[in-house]
């Protein structure tokens, strides 16, 4: 299966080579629980064989802004300062493309076709993604066709990340 993606102006088509970019998540959140802390590290120790990954949480409203706005507005810009020049940039988002996990796969394999130096994925806050994260974005993508807590929504994206990485390689965790 491939697909074709239009990204700024550029296309990427699915199935050629695999350059491993490494990954940040970007979380914005309270404190995680720890059975979620416990999973995260998992996958991440079971994508060190693929992939380096990076984990940052960011503080919701971090400046303790009284109304929706002004915290979505923080949290942009808390955001926005970790994303660098060259980062490949997926946000996760409700409205965003609903992939399968070989499509996931296959935007993988294609950002690492692309002149980036890091493949950054934001999970938004509890109001989601201010217009400057969005604006930044290569694409949007949706884990669901629901609403997740942003921890849950973690665990998903870290799991199909593992997934993706063991479909680029024809490996059997996939069926």
């Amino acid at each position: 299966m491939q697909i074709c993606w239009s990204i700024r102006g550029s296309q990427f088509i699915g199935g050629a080579g695999q350059r491993a970019l490494p990954i940040r998540i970007l979380t914005v959140g309270k404190k995680r629980l720890p059975g979620v802390q416990l999973l995260v590290d998992e996958y991440i120790a079971k994508l060190k064989s693929y992939c380096h990954v990076d984990d940052v949480q960011i503080r919701s409203n971090p400046k303790n802004a009284r109304n929706a706005m002004a915290q979505v507005d923080d949290e942009d810009i808390a955001v926005i300062n970790l994303i660098t020049s060259n980062d490949w940039v997926v946000i996760l988002d409700e409205r965003g493309l609903d992939l399968s996990s070989e499509h996931l796969a296959e935007l993988l394999g294609d950002a690492g076709n692309t002149a980036a130096s890091r493949l950054s994925f934001c999970i938004g806050g509890p109001y989601g993604h201010g217009q400057r994260v969005r604006k930044r974005a290569n694409v949007s993508i949706k884990l669901s066709s629901m609403v997740l807590n942003h921890q849950i929504a973690l665990v998903v994206l870290m799991e199909q990340i593992y997934r993706s990485w063991t479909i680029l390689k024809g490996q059997k965790y996939h069926h």
